[in-house]
């Protein structure tokens, strides 16, 4: 790996882990709220929370230019008041990032708060625990297997997007030109197929890790949950 790749590959690490961790509160509460939660307007709630996996990207990349670019709505009011663009720059790179996987992380924390046994919840209420006592010794450790599913799916899904992120922040050098851009960029490039072969063999490497940290955090997780 050159200089070049190295620094691809940290901004594609660094553009995933950012997205995932701004995406988590937001995540864990939506699982919450669909799996516990019964209120009108439910089921389009989470039709809306899982739009990304089904509209092409390039609509959600789309929908984030007009929404969070300079002279969008949100964008215009995040810059005047924080100082925070997102348009053309790595955290809207980020923000791209954490929507598109944001399905997945709900999907896997709501399905793991679904299966938490209510009875141990009513139990310690009948102790005199509060809500939120409960939450954070009850059922948040029952559903750590199911969190830590949900953050690492998200992270593949992050350092594997592409559409609405070029569509969002285009691919810039240095900037928001993550792996899944830059191989795309290279492919336009002759002479650049050695160079696509490497970045995709870090690309496989990289996703088969966080699967593989996946899969052993779950199994340590289960362990520690059941003895």
């Amino acid at each position: 790996m050159d200089s070049a790749e190295i620094e691809i590959l940290l901004l594609s690490l660094k553009v995933a882990f950012w997205g995932v961790l701004a995406s988590f509160p937001v995540a864990l509460a939506l699982a919450m709220l669909l799996a516990r939660g019964k209120f009108p307007g439910k089921a389009l709630l989470d039709g809306i929370v899982n739009l990304p996996l089904v509209l092409p990207p390039v609509v959600v990349g789309f929908v984030l230019l007009v929404a969070f670019g300079r002279q969008g709505p949100i964008g215009a009011f995040l810059e005047s008041h924080f100082g925070l663009v997102f348009s053309f720059r790595w955290t809207g790179a980020a923000l791209a990032a954490a929507v598109m996987g944001l399905p997945l992380a709900v999907r896997a924390m709501r399905q793991a708060v679904e299966s938490v046994d209510r009875g141990l919840e009513a139990a310690a209420a009948t102790l005199g625990a509060s809500r939120i006592w409960i939450f954070a010794t009850v059922t948040l450790p029952l559903i750590v297997p199911g969190i830590l599913n949900g953050l690492l799916l998200a992270f593949a899904r992050s350092l594997g997007e592409f559409g609405a992120t070029i569509t969002f922040v285009s691919s810039i050098p240095g900037e928001t030109q993550t792996l899944p851009l830059a191989i795309y960029n290279l492919t336009q490039v002759p002479g650049g197929d050695s160079q696509v072969w490497r970045l995709c063999a870090i690309s496989v490497a990289v996703s088969l890790g966080a699967l593989l940290l996946s899969e052993w955090l779950l199994r340590a997780a289960r362990r520690r949950v059941q003895g």
